[in-house]
């Protein structure tokens, strides 16, 4: 009888690349994909612990599937992710009695144990299973993690505290997998971490991502390299002058400020001023002028007045940033701010200040993108939607476009921008 998995995931790309190298390791026990997790043998939900809401989709779904098991007994389900942790495991188990695995982040192997013994020990358990096969992977973008964990003690972090310390992977097992991911048809990668620019230091001889970037550059048929989530404090100008100088590494930074103001960021413990961050922003645009930059705000921080928030909007207007993740506060046990700070900022405030930034950055990118028109971008296409051609440009701004053609996937075509919103660009595909 063949078997078939499903994947839930929620929250960050780290979690993404979970579930993809998992997918892979399944289908070498012989599992296959199904579309949809009725028509699945195995479900697994792969959950996020950094807000509250990541973790309330989590429970629904996982309760709608002990629903679905009480109908159909030979279902089973697994729950990995940042939600199961050492303190958190006994409460979940007798919460979610209906839940046959539970497996903290990166350890595949219970489920994977579990799975084989569910297919009659069919297939192989080996090392080669964790990298993924063909049938897993998709599309030409996919996501390789480079350094698992956190060093940092951010106040309103779980991470560390469910994804250990940091351990980086060696310049050379990461050059294997990106070699193999290239032979089964990825054109473009992204390396993960949490604090992706600290990595290298728990290796020997300190390698640093310069390095790893370089190593990275000469697998042939890698067209684009990005990487993710930067910390400010390790933004070197060696890396920066790595990314403006490697042809297939994008001119793209995702380095996380999380507010504005010098008191927050002091009882965020994120260990560095504002003006810190503002002249990093300076030092990449005088290497690279034409980089985009990414960056996260957390709003609503216990004991956020008014005019720190403001602080906040001021330095995001100074700096005229590409994109901004914005999310409203929500205390996380186990963490500093979760039991040592009262969660002070009514919920309602904090969804005017989201807002409030929102509209600003909209205001923003409307105006950069605007100067994209008339330009002719290469597009890495991934895929179709409603009707049109999708894909990014180097500089990671979503790209629609129109082309008669088929089979386009995986392609780097040129796009003269016709049209741009603050969301993305659209276009026609030049000949």
């Amino acid at each position: 009888m063949d078997l078939r998995y499903h994947l839930i995931t929620y929250g960050c790309q780290m979690n993404k690349a979970d579930s993809e190298r998992l997918g892979g390791s399944l289908e070498a026990l012989g599992y296959t994909w199904a579309e949809e997790p009725m028509q699945a043998d195995l479900v697994v939900v792969n959950t996020c612990a950094v807000r509250q809401s990541a973790e309330d989709r989590a429970l629904g779904q996982l309760g709608w599937l002990t629903g679905m098991k009480k109908k159909n007994p030979d279902l089973s389900i697994a729950m990995m992710g940042c939600m199961v942790g050492d303190d958190s495991l006994e409460r979940l188990q007798a919460r979610l009695p209906q839940v046959d695995v539970f497996t903290k982040p990166v350890e595949y192997e219970p489920i994977l144990e579990f799975a084989q013994q569910k297919a009659g020990n069919r297939g192989m358990l080996d090392e080669g299973c964790l990298e993924g096969s063909p049938l897993a992977l998709g599309g030409p973008c996919r996501w390789v993690p480079v350094i698992y964990g956190c060093n940092m003690r951010c106040a309103f972090c779980i991470v560390p505290i469910r994804r250990g310390p940091e351990r980086s992977r060696p310049i050379p097992e990461v050059v294997r997998e990106l070699r193999w991911l290239v032979r089964h048809g990825t054109r473009e990668v992204t390396l993960l971490g949490q604090t992706v620019d600290d990595y290298g230091r728990d290796l020997e001889g300190r390698p640093d991502l310069a390095d790893l970037l370089t190593a990275c550059s000469d697998v042939p048929g890698l067209e684009r390299i990005r990487f993710l989530t930067s910390h400010p404090l390790f933004m070197s100008d060696r890396i920066i002058e790595a990314v403006g100088s490697l042809p297939n590494v994008c001119e793209h930074f995702n380095i996380a400020v999380q507010s504005g103001d010098d008191m927050v960021l002091r009882s965020m413990k994120r260990g560095y001023p504002a003006r810190r961050y503002v002249d990093l922003v300076a030092r990449i645009r005088e290497i690279i002028p034409h980089a985009s930059i990414a960056t996260d705000i957390i709003v609503g921080f216990p004991g956020e007045s008014e005019e720190q928030f403001q602080n906040t909007l001021a330095m995001l207007e100074q700096l005229e940033l590409d994109v901004v993740h914005t999310a409203m506060y929500s205390p996380r046990p186990g963490t500093k701010a979760g039991e040592e700070m009262a969660d002070d900022v009514p919920r309602e405030e904090k969804h005017r200040r989201l807002l409030a930034v929102e509209a600003l950055q909209e205001r923003i990118v409307a105006a950069k993108n605007s100067r994209l028109q008339g330009s002719t971008l290469d597009v890495l296409v991934e895929g179709q939607k409603n009707g049109k051609w999708w894909g990014r440009i180097r500089t990671d701004r979503v790209t629609f476009f129109t082309d008669p053609r088929e089979n386009l996937v995986g392609e780097i075509l040129p796009v003269r921008i016709d049209e741009t919103t603050a969301y993305s660009l659209r276009g026609t595909a030049v000949a």
